[in-house]
C-alpha cells in the first residue's frame, strides 16, 4: 500500500513524545498515523491506496488539521497534499537524500511561526481617489508631441494615458504601504513576502515567519498599521504551520 506522508518532524528528543501524540490522532478517513525515521528527521505517515484518495475539501481539511497538531509541539515542514511514496524504505531514502536541505529548512523555521496578512480595500473609492489625483487638463495628448486632430483617437489616447498613469499611482501606493508594513515589522526580524493586488480587492497577500515568543508584538504592530490606514482593511491570520517558507527540490 502507498505512504502518503503529512510533514517532515526534526525529532533531536523525546521520540516517544511524537509516539503518544499519534496515538490519540487519525489521519484521513480515520487511517492511523505511524513514523519514518532517518537520523532525526522523523516523517509522520499513513497507508493509503492513491487512486483512493479523493481531492476534495473536507480531505484537504482533515489533511491540514493533522499538521497543524503536529505544529503546535513539533518543529516541522509540512508537506504537499497528495505526497506519495511507495514504501517505508522509500521514505528513508528520500529523507537521506535530501538530508540536508531538510535540515537546513527546519533550522530556519526552528521555534517560528508563520503569519498571513490581507488588506483589502474598497477598489472603486480608491481608484477614484487615485484617479482625482491623476487628472489633468484637457491637454494630456500634447504630451505625446503629435498633433492628433481626430477627436476619437484623441478621446482614445487620452483615455488610456489616464488608466496607465491610474495604474502607476495605485502600484506606487501599494509600494508605499509594504515600505510602513516593512519599516514597522524590522524590529521584529521577520521574514516576509508580499504578493500585490491579487484580486480586485485584495491589495496585499503577504506571509510572515517569526519567533514564537514574537506574536503579541506582530499582532499590536498590525493594529498600529491599521490605525495608520483607516480606509484600508487590515486582516491578519495564524498562526500556522510554515507552508510558505518550505524551500526544497525533493530528490
Amino acid at each position: 500500500m502507498d505512504k502518503m506522508i503529512y510533514s517532515i518532524v526534526s525529532l533531536k528528543k523525546t521520540p516517544e513524545k511524537l509516539n503518544a501524540l499519534l496515538v490519540g490522532m487519525k489521519g484521513i478517513s480515520g487511517a492511523d498515523l505511524f513514523v519514518v525515521s532517518f537520523a532525526e528527521l522523523t516523517a509522520v505517515v499513513t497507508d493509503i491506496e492513491r487512486d483512493k484518495l479523493v481531492s476534495d475539501r473536507d480531505n484537504a481539511i482533515e489533511y491540514a488539521g493533522v499538521i497543524e497538531t503536529l505544529a503546535q509541539e513539533f518543529t516541522l515542514l509540512p508537506m504537499r497534499f497528495g505526497s506519495f511514496l511507495g514504501s517505508t524504505n522509500d521514505i528513508k531514502m528520500m529523507l537521506g537524500k535530501n538530508y540536508n536541505e531538510i535540515h537546513d529548512n527546519l533550522l530556519k523555521v526552528e521555534n517560528k511561526l508563520e503569519f498571513g496578512l490581507k488588506i483589502f480595500c474598497a477598489s472603486e473609492k480608491l481608484k477614484a481617489e487615485l484617479r482625482a489625483k491623476s487628472e489633468t487638463s484637457t491637454k494630456t495628448t500634447a504630451n505625446t508631441g503629435l498633433e492628433i486632430k481626430n477627436s476619437l483617437y484623441r478621446d482614445y489616447v487620452s483615455k488610456k494615458l489616464k488608466e496607465h498613469k491610474l495604474e502607476e499611482l495605485l502600484l506606487s501606493y501599494v509600494n508605499s504601504v509594504i515600505a510602513e508594513i516593512t519599516a514597522c515589522l524590522d524590529r521584529l526580524k521577520v521574514v516576509n513576502k508580499f504578493k500585490k493586488m491579487t484580486d480586485a480587492t485584495t491589495i496585499i497577500d503577504a506571509v510572515f515567519l517569526l519567533e514564537k515568543d514574537k506574536k503579541t508584538e506582530l499582532i499590536k504592530a498590525v493594529g498600529d498599521l491599521q490605525h495608520l490606514f483607516p480606509g484600508l482593511n487590515f486582516v491578519l491570520t495564524g498562526p500556522w504551520p510554515p507552508y510558505n517558507f518550505v524551500e526544497i527540490a525533493i530528490k
